[in-house]
């Protein structure tokens, strides 16, 4: 963690939670992590193996969050994001006790001020935002309920601190753990292909794919800003930052290129300070 804590920009910051598993043999791996929103990924600070399938439990992510306190103060967190999983009162209370604010989505069957979700706003239509004109209580806090439609017709509820305004552009950013992971394992770095399955050194081997996964990203991100990378016909990008940075990379170490000695020096440099999103940013 301490490695990559230079890397971050100087400024108020974006933190997501998720898991990742998959299986090998006959053992189901199983890596909670919390990280940082940088440049359309989130970048992990900290995780942990679990010791089983299926969600995590209250006391494991509390000693995550509590970890990454230890030397990332709540002061620099913007909000912490995360999905239907990270919910509960115990949770909430923790969350907020250590100064954190939040933007996490509950599930359709919660209940709200004793009204349940999914029927008291079976109304809202795909693209619509209803936010309240009061705070309600949400798993025992005292919180802004934001809930919206997706294009597909689901129903997404977000307990938060945050503005209305402000709170759909966030909670999007929640999906820079989807990329994260996609290139840590089968698109990437293929994480799953490793016969390691004691939590232990699972999560070293995490570690090494992360050190790796960030500085590809940071060279990704400085050469996009040299030569940006082209889009195709649906907007997205050619390649990601991520692969655009291992590429050059590879080329520099194996060919010695010229901007070698650059790329090596930006292991230590931060990123550029993220962009702070609206609701008009976003798209489910």
């Amino acid at each position: 963690m301490k490695l990559l804590l230079p890397l971050l920009p100087d400024d108020k910051l974006v933190m997501t939670m998720d898991r990742t598993n998959w299986e090998y043999g006959e053992a189901d791996l199983n890596v909670l992590v919390l990280g940082v929103v940088l440049e359309g990924f989130t970048l992990p600070l900290v995780w942990t193996a679990l010791p089983h399938g299926g969600s995590s439990d209250t006391r494991t992510r509390e000693r995550l969050v509590a970890r990454l306190l230890k030397v990332l103060p709540a002061k620099q967190w913007r909000v912490l994001v995360a999905d239907r999983e990270f919910v509960g009162r115990e949770w909430f209370a923790f969350l907020r006790r250590r100064g954190v604010k939040r933007c996490l989505r509950i599930r359709g069957d919660s209940r709200v001020d004793d009204l349940r979700l999914d029927e008291g706003w079976a109304y809202v239509e795909p693209g619509q935002v209803v936010g309240l004109l009061e705070k309600a209580n949400i798993y025992g806090q005292v919180m802004q309920l934001v809930v919206t439609r997706t294009p597909e017709g689901e129903l997404l509820a977000l307990a938060t601190d945050l503005k209305i305004d402000e709170t759909r552009g966030v909670y999007h950013l929640r999906w820079s753990v989807e990329s994260t992971f996609s290139a840590q394992k089968s698109r990437g770095f293929d994480l799953e292909a490793s016969a390691m399955t004691k939590p232990a050194r699972l999560e070293r081997l995490v570690g090494v794919v992360t050190l790796a996964m960030a500085w590809c990203l940071r060279i990704g991100t400085w050469c996009h800003e040299q030569r940006p990378i082209k889009r195709k016909k649906h907007g997205r990008r050619a390649v990601s930052l991520v692969k655009y940075g291992l590429e050059r990379l590879a080329a520099a170490l194996r060919w010695g290129t010229s901007d070698r000695t650059i790329l090596l020096s930006l292991v230590m440099q931060p990123f550029p300070a993220p962009i702070q999103h609206s609701a008009q940013d976003v798209g489910y």
